[in-house]
């Protein structure tokens, strides 16, 4: 019998998404909001987010910005590392299938932020509530990434145990 593929098309589909409304949201901010000037159309929201135009040549959260030439060929190699680990997960969990497609959609929103701005990535979700009011300011694509991160953790502490091995009979003497 056949053993069912991973779903591509959701991986996909669900990458594009996240691509597609990451790089959108980056153009917009980069278009329409000045760098470093908060910016908060709903006064009541204010208190939570407000939309700060910032730029980024760090990894995650702005660390080490000595390393931006390098984080392309880290981001192709997370990538492919990501696939060969990721993807047998997948098999017959439909979440984690939708998981790594939010990975792959967020990864790629980053790189290419990376690639056609000399190595910056676009960032403008600012928090201001506590305790997460001096957190640094993300996008769509680092959202995209934490998401996965959680769903994918929740399906594997969710999922049933694996079947215990039973032992061998215990081995009787010779009569």
């Amino acid at each position: 019998m056949r053993q069912r593929r991973p779903d591509f098309l959701l991986i996909l589909s669900v990458a594009a998404i996240v691509f597609a409304a990451d790089q959108l949201t980056k153009s917009w901010v980069r278009n329409s909001l000045t760098l470093g000037v908060p910016w908060d159309p709903v006064p009541w929201l204010t208190p939570i987010l407000s939309f700060t135009h910032v730029t980024n040549r760090g990894a995650a959260f702005g660390m080490l910005p000595q390393l931006a030439s390098v984080f392309p060929l880290i981001t192709v190699a997370v990538c492919a590392l990501m696939f060969y680990l990721y993807l047998p997960l997948t098999k017959g969990r439909p979440l984690a299938t939708l998981s790594l497609g939010l990975q792959l959609g967020g990864t790629l929103g980053n790189l290419a932020d990376r690639l056609m701005r000399q190595g910056w990535v676009t960032d403008f979700l600012d928090l201001n509530f506590w305790p997460l009011q001096d957190w640094p300011v993300f996008n769509i694509a680092d959202s995209s990434v934490v998401v996965s991160v959680c769903v994918l953790a929740v399906v594997l502490l969710l999922e049933k145990e694996p079947a215990q091995i039973q032992s061998p009979e215990p081995l009787q003497p010779p009569e």
